[in-house]
């Protein structure tokens, strides 16, 4: 099985699962969540854009109910075992919800049950048929979310090989983006380097825009060759294990102009106030307030957005975020082992110039810890 934690971790995971889950006096968690089931488990799949739960009952017990294709994927990948897959047929007036009801009444489930609604795992018609199956649900979305937050050392050495991928990306970024370049070149050579370092597919496709692209935040479909004098916006993140490391650059080809010079420094001082606003025990609203005061200190307020960063982790499509994010007011508080991405963004539209910061770190007792090893410093390719 392909593993990527000890029995002893999983273990470890299901134990403070079940704690959390009897704290909130839960006889039982339906989880929708792919990320929730690849924590708990090692269950790894896309299979969750159908119907499919994993049950985690009071007593500590792990069910999954799912399609007939993801039988040998749970065998294969999570600790399950076969007694513990339970599957619902492909056949006209099927009904999983029903059968995850006859799940519950097999495991003696009598309590409130809790359940994953914040999830794409659960759609909006899957869940009225659940509600329907099984009433009085308990909104518990963040049960398990709040428990994958702070990164057990083996997730943290994940997130590191992440980032060692994302560097990689952005070397061939650097070597490839040159007046004349074709972005589909530059794009492939990204997300090649981090197949070549045995990384994955990530959250959400790599970002990549030129010219006026240049200020969007959002990957489409399309693709152009430099120009002599250009500028190239990337976001991308390497994926280890399904465990991310953000980063984001805007590259000035052929050259930059003063006003892309002042947007990049503001970029660096801000970026550099979010870290030291980093504090374990502090509100994730403090580095939203530092990000802001930078850029609207340096008269850039019209350009910068209302977010300025989020949490990474072991996620799945359609993003790669994994909430909450850094935005005015956040009242989270920052804890020791978490990872952020901080990304400084200014997309000056009047101008017509983008410039963007951005990378991953490692919360620690002290302060942060930067996981990507290339500087800050403003890119130009001749």
């Amino acid at each position: 099985m392909p593993l990527h934690f000890t029995p002893a971790e999983y273990a470890t995971r299901r134990a403070s699962a079940r704690a959390a889950l009897q704290a909130q006096g839960l006889d039982a968690l339906l989880m929708f969540a792919p990320e929730s089931h690849f924590w708990i488990s090692g269950y790894d799949t896309f299979g969750f854009a159908m119907f499919q739960c994993m049950v985690l009952t009071a007593r500590g017990e792990l069910h999954l109910l799912t399609r007939t294709p993801d039988l040998r994927q749970a065998l294969y990948t999570s600790t399950l075992s076969a007694d513990e897959i339970h599957l619902w047929q492909d056949i006209e007036g099927a009904s999983p919800a029903r059968d995850l009801a006859s799940l519950l009444t097999d495991l003696g489930v009598t309590g409130p049950i809790g359940y994953e609604s914040d999830t794409v795992g659960l759609t909006d018609r899957t869940g009225r048929a659940l509600h329907a199956a099984i009433p009085g649900l308990i909104d518990a979305s963040d049960l398990i979310r709040a428990l994958r937050r702070v990164k057990s050392p083996a997730e943290i050495e994940m997130h590191r090989r992440a980032a060692a991928l994302s560097d990689d990306a952005l070397d061939q970024a650097i070597q490839l983006a040159k007046p004349g370049a074709f972005e589909g070149d530059i794009l492939a050579a990204m997300q090649g380097a981090v197949f070549k370092g045995g990384g994955d597919y990530a959250g959400n496709e790599f970002i990549l825009g030129s010219g006026p692209g240049a200020l969007l935040c959002r990957y489409y479909s399309g693709r152009r060759h430099l120009s002599a004098t250009d500028q190239l916006t990337l976001e991308w993140s390497g994926a280890y294990a399904r465990y991310h490391a953000a980063m984001m650059r805007t590259l000035c080809i052929g050259q930059a102009s003063d006003h892309h010079r002042r947007m990049h420094e503001a970029a660096v001082e801000a970026l550099e106030a979010c870290e030291q606003a980093i504090r374990p025990g502090r509100p994730m609203g403090d580095v939203y307030a530092a990000h802001a005061r930078v850029f609207d200190a340096r008269g850039l307020s019209h350009a910068r957005l209302k977010a300025c960063g989020y949490g990474m982790g072991a996620v799945y499509n359609p993003i790669w975020v994994d909430f909450p994010m850094f935005y005015e007011g956040n009242p989270l508080i920052m804890q020791t082992g978490q990872v952020f991405f901080l990304h400084m963004i200014l997309m000056d539209s009047e101008a017509g110039e983008a410039m963007t910061l951005g990378h991953s770190v490692l919360v620690k007792p002290d302060g942060i810890e930067r996981l990507s090893r290339h500087g800050l410093g403003l890119i130009v390719n001749a």
